[in-house]
């Protein structure tokens, strides 16, 4: 699973699951204007910085209605 990661690891920017960032394959992750200024390239691994996709919750928050509702009704 993709780590969305709350910071831009250049100038420290906070960035939400919803908002723009790009990441490199090593889930590095960059605001839009450190992605600029970095000419689209990870300054860690020289690897290429694209749009990362945006969520609106974390995974880990499961609605009632969900997965682990199913459970606690299969398993009391």
């Amino acid at each position: 699973m993709l780590r969305m990661k709350s910071s831009c690891e250049r100038c420290g920017v906070r960035l939400g699951l919803a908002d723009r960032a790009y990441i490199c394959s090593y889930e590095c992750t960059f605001c839009p204007p450190c992605s600029e200024a970095l000419k689209h390239s990870c300054p860690n691994c020289q690897g290429q910085l694209t749009l990362r996709p945006t969520r609106t919750s974390s995974p880990t928050e499961v609605p009632d209605h969900g997965f682990k509702a199913k459970l606690q009704i299969l398993l009391p």
